[in-house]
């Protein structure tokens, strides 16, 4: 896949389109801090790709919830769950890059409060944990950003990662 410099910082793309991310997450960002540091992140990536959120709505049941996010998955799915495995901030960028260099679409699945049901572990590509401790949801999604952008930039080289 070739790569290319935008605004100064290398991303990589597919021809003429760039590699997309989403986020899939089940709830709302109801606090405003939680919804501007998500935003902010995916603002920095767009150096990068092309990032989206998809936030959907909490279900009455977890079987719902899957249906919903297995209609919203693309690509290589990476979904967060608590018995996924951990990797290090450089691991993860070289996940990231490896999928990429395969012009692959990313998508991450943050569940509700109440866990992923098993037919989303089943469908996706691989789980992921950043800890066997508990964190909110909301905090979870800035975390998930901060580390995809952060995965870009120690693959761009840059200063930010120490």
């Amino acid at each position: 896949m070739p790569s290319a410099r935008r605004n100064g910082w290398k991303f990589w793309s597919r021809g003429f389109s760039v590699v997309k991310i989403f986020f899939v997450c089940v709830g709302k960002l109801k606090e405003s801090y939680w919804r501007e540091a998500v935003a902010e992140y995916v603002k920095r990536l767009s150096r990068f790709c092309k990032a989206e959120v998809r936030e959907l709505p909490e279900r009455a049941t977890l079987k719902e919830e899957a249906e919903d996010i297995l209609r919203n998955c693309r690509g290589y799915v990476i979904a967060l769950a608590v018995e996924g495995k951990g990797c290090s901030s450089e691991q993860f960028a070289r996940k990231i890059k490896s999928l990429g260099d395969k012009g692959e679409e990313i998508t991450f699945v943050i569940g509700s409060s109440c866990g992923l049901h098993g037919s989303v572990k089943a469908r996706a590509d691989e789980l992921l944990s950043f800890s066997e401790m508990t964190f909110p949801h909301q905090m979870m999604r800035v975390i998930l950003a901060e580390q995809v952008y952060r995965a870009f930039m120690i693959n761009a080289g840059a200063e930010y990662h120490k």
